[in-house]
């Protein structure tokens, strides 16, 4: 399910591209150039998702005992790095319009290609959104997000090269390439540091936590005298969980062992994807 999101990302991302180089070619806005640049690096990042879901999804082997699941966060961060570059690349080609304006071209078919090719990629971000959700894909989540944002600005691209042609105040299109710009950067660099967190191992968040361990003390029912040092992580859609269990000194380890299925199935259900370690220990150990 993930792969096919992601080759429909790369699809749309094609289509997208076309439409908006030829929006600009129509009426020489450097505004929609701009826009039509984010969209080549709406292309890398869609390839780059979809190699990254197809290695993640490897299953586990000698050299990985914990699957490759990591390799999202690995197409996240280039993404990121990509959208820096874009926003970089669009600032160097505004400033020197913007102190030199330039009159566009015909505006009408330009800016019904780039409504269009908005349309599109509003649809795009949505499915690209609600999978990556629903997977727990970094890779699809954060190619989604820059979907969305690539269809904020361009509506605002729209509006302001629609403003520039009525009024003919033609340094409103470098402007609103410099404003594009400086959205493209501060995405860029929020994709970053989502997935150097995950390459760090960032645990799971702290409404996640608790559901957690109201799934484990709704499991034990008194039967366990203590949890601790409870530690999570994530991996693209996958999430680890290791706590220790400490149990009365009189329980049969038969028993102990029944208690640790049922609280790693209750746990599994609640969280699906959710691979849970639990050590379980004697009364002596315990902290509280």
């Amino acid at each position: 399910m993930a792969e096919r999101a992601a080759l429909a990302s790369l699809a749309v991302a094609l289509l997208v591209l076309g439409l908006k180089g030829l929006a600009y070619l129509l009426t020489g806005s450097l505004a929609l150039l701009s826009d039509a640049l984010e969209s080549t690096v709406n292309v890398a990042a869609a390839l780059l998702a979809l190699l990254a879901i197809r290695f993640a999804r490897r299953p586990p082997d000698a050299t990985h005992p914990f699957g490759h699941t990591k390799a999202e966060y690995f197409s996240a961060v280039l993404e990121g790095v990509l959208v820096v570059l874009a926003a970089l690349l669009i600032a160097r080609e505004a400033l020197p319009r913007l102190l030199h304006p330039t009159p566009l071209g015909d505006l009408g078919p330009g800016l019904g290609l780039a409504l269009l090719a908005s349309g599109l990629n509003g649809l795009l971000a949505y499915g690209l959104l609600r999978e990556g959700r629903r997977l727990r894909s970094p890779a699809l989540t954060a190619d989604g997000y820059h979907v969305l944002s690539d269809v904020l600005t361009s509506l605002g691209v729209l509006l302001g090269v629609g403003l520039a042609g009525l009024t003919r105040f033609w340094a409103l299109d470098p402007l609103l390439a410099l404003l594009v710009a400086g959205n493209i950067l501060l995405l860029g660099l929020r994709l970053v540091r989502q997935s150097v967190g995950g390459l760090m191992d960032e645990g799971l968040s702290p409404e996640e936590v608790a559901r957690i361990r109201a799934v484990i003390a709704r499991e034990l029912g008194g039967k366990a005298l203590e949890v601790h040092d409870l530690r999570t992580r994530k991996a693209g859609h996958r999430a680890f969980l290791e706590f220790h269990l400490v149990v009365p000194g009189t329980m049969p380890v038969a028993e102990a062992h029944r208690l640790c299925d049922r609280l790693e199935r209750a746990l599994e259900e609640a969280f699906p994807g959710l691979a849970v370690t639990i050590h379980v220990e004697p009364e002596s150990e315990r902290k509280a």
